[in-house]
C-alpha cells in the first residue's frame, strides 16, 4: 500500500506541478488560469490538446517543441513537473497518508507557487502566500484548540520577523516575504516556523557566496535575490525533518509527545 501511495503521489504531484507552473506564470502576465481559459503554444498561439498536456510525458515525447511551430518549450516546465512529483512522493514517504501529510501537501503547493512568482517576477501575491495559511488552520480545527493556536502562533512570528526586518532596514525587503511566512506558518506552526525561518536564510546565504565565488553575483551592486524559494527549501526541509532535529536538539527520543509539541497532526506509525 506504501509503494502505491507513493507512486499515485507521484503522479498527482506532476499534475499540480503542470499547474502550478501555469497559475504562476499567467498571473504574473495577468492573465486568468482558471474557468475556459486554454493552455496554448505561446509562439503560434495553438490550443493545446489533452495529449500534449501530459505532466513530462508530453516535453519529452515534442522533445521540448511545439509540434505545431516548432517553437521551444521552456525547460521550466519539465524541471517544476518532476519536482514537484518528488515533493509530494517525499511527503507520503515521510507521513504516510496522516494530516500531517495533508498539511506538508498543501503547505508545499504554496511554496511552489509562489517561489515560481517570486524567482520569475520578483513578486509575491498576497492571494498566494495566505491560501495555504488559511486552508491548514481549518484544518487544525480536528486537533483542538492547541493545535488552531499553535498555527496563529505560527503566522504571527512568520510575520513579525520579517516586519521587523523590514522596519529595521527602512524597506530594504519587500511586505511579500512577511506575508508569505504568515501564511506557511499557519501550516507549520510556531516552532518549525522558527526553525524554517533559520533553515531558509542559511540556504539563501549559501547560494549568495557559491554565486559570489563564480562571478555571478557581485558585492555591492544591489543585485536582487528572490528570497521565497529559499525560505521555500528551509520549510520543506523542516516539514520533513523537523521533528528529528527537535528531538536531536533537546537529547530526547522520538516519541508520541515530542510530535504533539512541533506537529499537531503527526503520528509515530
Amino acid at each position: 500500500m506504501m509503494t502505491q501511495s507513493i507512486i499515485m503521489a507521484g503522479i498527482l504531484g506532476a499534475c499540480l506541478g503542470s499547474f502550478l507552473n501555469v497559475a504562476a506564470h499567467r498571473s504574473i502576465q495577468g492573465r486568468s488560469w482558471w474557468g475556459s481559459e486554454r493552455s496554448v503554444c505561446e509562439s503560434c498561439g495553438h490550443v493545446l490538446g489533452a495529449l500534449e498536456l501530459v505532466p513530462v510525458i508530453s516535453w519529452l515525447i515534442q522533445r521540448g517543441k511545439c509540434r505545431h511551430c516548432g517553437a521551444k518549450i521552456s525547460v521550466r516546465y519539465i524541471i517544476v513537473e518532476i519536482l514537484c512529483a518528488s515533493l509530494a512522493m517525499t511527503v507520503i514517504y515521510r507521513w504516510g497518508i496522516s494530516w500531517a501529510a495533508m498539511l506538508a501537501g498543501i503547505g508545499t503547493c504554496g511554496l511552489v507557487l509562489n517561489s515560481l512568482t517570486d524567482y520569475e517576477s520578483g513578486d509575491v501575491f498576497d492571494a498566494f502566500a495566505l491560501a495555504p495559511g488559511v486552508v491548514c488552520l481549518l484544518l487544525r480545527i480536528a486537533g483542538g484548540f492547541p493545535a488552531v493556536l499553535d498555527g496563529l502562533a505560527g503566522a504571527a512570528a512568520g510575520w513579525g520577523i520579517f516586519a521587523a526586518i523590514i522596519v529595521l532596514s527602512r524597506g530594504g525587503m519587500g511586505w511579500g516575504d512577511a506575508v508569505f511566512m504568515a501564511g506557511i506558518g499557519a501550516v507549520m506552526g510556531l516552532k518549525f516556523t522558527l526553525f524554517a525561518f533559520y533553515a531558509g536564510i542559511m540556504a539563501g546565504g549559501f547560494w549568495v557566496i557559491v554565486m559570489m565565488l563564480i562571478g555571478r553575483l557581485h558585492w555591492g551592486r544591489g543585485e536582487a535575490v528572490p528570497l521565497v524559494p529559499f525560505l521555500a527549501v528551509g520549510c520543506f526541509l523542516t516539514m520533513i525533518f523537523g521533528p528529528e532535529i527537535f528531538a536531536y536538539l533537546s537529547g530526547r527520543m522520538l516519541s508520541p509527545e515530542m510530535f504533539s509539541l512541533t506537529w499537531p497532526f503527526s503520528a509515530v506509525n
